[in-house]
């Protein structure tokens, strides 16, 4: 097992999907452009921009669409080429596109062992196509392959009435209940979960599946601040369109450099710049350490499960893989440093601002 230096958040430029899901936050947004990824440059170039050397080690790696991920051919050979860099990688799937499956089962042993999927599990969906059958065989195919995975849910109110048949369903196909992520409504200023019930109604209601990963949302949803403490995503994590090569401390903050054109990268930590209402993918960003005074458990306790025969849905690989944070003391910036950070920061704002009023008096004198 290798000592993990960086999360890497990595966007796969598909935008086009096979499910129809209510509660989908691409449809909210209709970000849907029926556009498929296909990779603009030869793999072993893509290969070369994720060399350890230029990330300062081993990462972990997660794929997720604008869509379906495995809709687009080339992401298997991507994600074996970033684990042939040295690399864990982790793919984002509604679980539906057989033949990707078939594909990665076929993989070497080598690969499969450094591989994770995330099965997102759209129940309603799936039983309004008949498709939960071939769900179940692509996470069977998955785990008889050696491959680390998880199921989650998305909790819609559409689903409640389901429940207890969805707990039933998981125990059985599953050995254990799948773990429940947050509905969230991206229409909102604030981010606020998709539903008509408050947030504690919410937490009552799907408390049931006993799952850490709704537990850390919830928490990260009700008690995080938006720049109180200082984040070490850019530093510890970054967000990287796969495409174009761009990536950026977070979904907000500065773009830092282009993986494909620079030959050192840089980075900076965002500091207590997060533009944000929350971390709602706090699940992971601090899950993996990004905020060192956040005491957020391990990121493997989001994802697997003990099944009722003794198998886990982790390898033991990739959950020491996952037990780890990418911020240690080493990395920990020196109080002198952040106030400086801080500061420049302030400057950054009241430069900003004034660039703002002085647009204003010329745009309202030359009106």
């Amino acid at each position: 097992m290798k000592q993990i230096k960086r999360f890497i958040d990595c966007y796969i430029p598909t935008e086009t999907c096979n499910l129809r899901c209510h509660y989908c936050y691409i449809t909210q947004k209709k970000r849907f452009h029926q556009q498929l990824f296909h990779l603009n440059r030869p793999v072993e170039e893509m290969k070369e921009a994720f060399s350890q050397e230029k990330w300062g080690g081993s990462c972990i790696i997660n794929l997720c669409a604008g869509g379906e991920t495995l809709l687009a051919e080339e992401v298997v050979d991507v994600a074996s080429a970033m684990i042939e860099a040295g690399h864990y990688v982790m793919i984002v799937t509604n679980g539906t596109v057989s033949g990707r499956f078939e594909q990665i089962s076929c993989l070497p042993e080598r690969i499969r062992r450094n591989l994770f999927i995330k099965f997102s599990f759209h129940y309603l969906e799936l039983l309004r196509l008949g498709w939960l059958e071939k769900f179940c065989e692509n996470v069977l195919k998955m785990k008889q392959a050696g491959i680390s995975f998880t199921i989650e849910v998305t909790p819609s109110d559409e689903l409640i009435p389901y429940i207890e048949e969805l707990k039933a369903f998981c125990i059985e196909n599953f050995g254990a209940l799948c773990h429940v992520t947050i509905a969230r409504n991206d229409r909102t200023e604030g981010i606020d979960i998709l539903s008509k019930m408050s947030l504690e109604e919410y937490q009552n209601t799907w408390k049931g599946f006993q799952s850490e990963l709704f537990e850390m949302k919830c928490n990260v949803l009700r008690n995080f601040y938006r720049g109180g403490v200082f984040c070490y995503a850019g530093i510890g994590s970054v967000y990287l369109d796969l495409m174009s090569g761009d990536y950026k401390q977070c979904y907000c903050g500065q773009t830092l450099g282009n993986i494909y054109q620079d030959s050192v990268l840089a980075f900076r930590a965002i500091g207590k710049r997060c533009s944000f209402p929350y971390c709602y993918n706090g699940h992971a960003f601090l899950c993996f350490g990004d905020i060192p005074a956040y005491a957020a458990p391990t990121y493997d306790r989001m994802r697997n499960r003990q099944c009722a025969d003794g198998t886990e849905w982790l390898t033991e690989e990739m959950k020491s893989v996952m037990q780890q944070k990418v911020i240690g003391k080493d990395d920990l910036l020196k109080k002198r440093e952040i106030i400086q950070d801080t500061v420049c920061y302030g400057k950054e704002l009241m430069t900003s601002k004034i660039k703002q009023v002085v647009r204003r008096l010329i745009h309202h004198e030359t009106e």
